[in-house]
């Protein structure tokens, strides 16, 4: 089988720390120009991609304006940059835990997306990192949900990236979570989770199904105070939501979520009062190119939890010196 051949280079330079798109069209596609087939294929606006060509916006491996009547050719590259969303700006500083010449940790707040998808383009922690660090090379290893905070691993040179996500996708990376969830006393634990989840393309959720188990967390209690509970949470997978659906399938839903275990009203804009009490507190792995033996530690704290009861005065007897 033919392999297919990487991608040249982007001639287009970041914008705000985002990349410019870039456009592959296929064998096949519709159109018989690159200005049709942009029209047809990408959802945009009536006039957007006229304007966009017009303006000389839509750029070739050369640097140069693409004529949105040159013929359509199955391989041919193009770029350009997207419109950037107006994005409510998450208030909260993206923590850099450690850094070298290969890696970049950071301590993500909640709210911030961990890469540019959807509705969050600027405002998110890669295009952050990469404006305030000087780091245009700077691409995520991993992913967190955007309501999770806690320890993300940022690779820093291209070549080495593999390497790096390779850790995750191998499970040879140690995570550890901390979540706040109701107090469930006839809840025995601690306990491994194991269960088959699916998230359907355009679902906010996932759900657990029958078949093999894809999915597998430890849940364990660290400590309890009133009706809530901290949880020690250890996954060996990493499906999306999963140690969301995990805790909700127990009957204790992880505080303030507002998917499990049911879909809640948006939030009006800029309300950032009620954070998923989720935290990627722990990450522990052995760098693929250093050899170093790392082991970093998230310096958030979760909020949910009531205040511990002051300890008790002693009320005795005077003594007598």
């Amino acid at each position: 089988m033919a392999r297919r051949s990487s991608a040249p280079p982007s001639p287009l330079p970041q914008r705000d720390g985002v990349d410019p798109v870039r456009v592959r069209l296929p064998a096949g596609g519709p159109g018989s120009t690159v200005g049709e087939h942009l029209r047809l294929r990408l959802a945009a606006g009536p006039g957007v991609i006229d304007a966009m060509f017009a303006e000389g916006a839509v750029v070739g491996a050369d640097g140069r304006p693409v004529d949105p009547a040159t013929p359509y050719r199955a391989g041919l590259h193009v770029w350009f940059h997207r419109e950037l969303p107006a994005e409510e700006p998450v208030p909260f500083p993206v923590e850099v835990v450690y850094r070298d010449e290969h890696v970049v940790v950071a301590d993500k707040p909640h709210f911030l997306a961990t890469t540019p998808r959807g509705a969050h383009v600027a405002e998110t922690a890669l295009a952050r990192l990469r404006r305030e660090l000087g780091v245009p090379t700077l691409t995520a290893a991993h992913r967190l949900d955007r309501l999770t905070a806690g320890l993300v691993l940022f690779t820093v040179r291209p070549e080495e990236r593999g390497a790096y996500q390779a850790l995750f996708r191998d499970r040879r990376v140690a995570k550890e979570y901390e979540a706040i969830a109701p107090w469930a006393p006839a809840l025995e634990l601690p306990r491994v989770v194991r269960s088959r989840l699916v998230k359907e393309r355009g679902s906010l959720t996932a759900r657990e199904v029958e078949g093999e188990p894809n999915a597998v967390s430890r849940v364990e209690l660290v400590e309890r105070r009133g009706a809530l509970g901290r949880y020690r949470l250890l996954p060996e997978t990493g499906q999306t939501h999963q140690l969301r659906v995990h805790l909700c399938a127990l009957g204790v839903p992880i505080l303030w979520d507002p998917l499990y275990p049911e879909v809640a009203p948006r939030t009006a804009p800029g309300d950032f009062s009620r954070p998923l009490q989720l935290l990627a507190r722990e990450l522990r792995f052995t760098d693929p190119v250093t050899g170093l033996r790392h082991a970093f530690r998230s310096g958030r704290e979760l909020e949910g939890m009531p205040p511990r009861p002051a300890p008790r005065e002693r009320v005795g007897q005077p003594t007598e010196e």
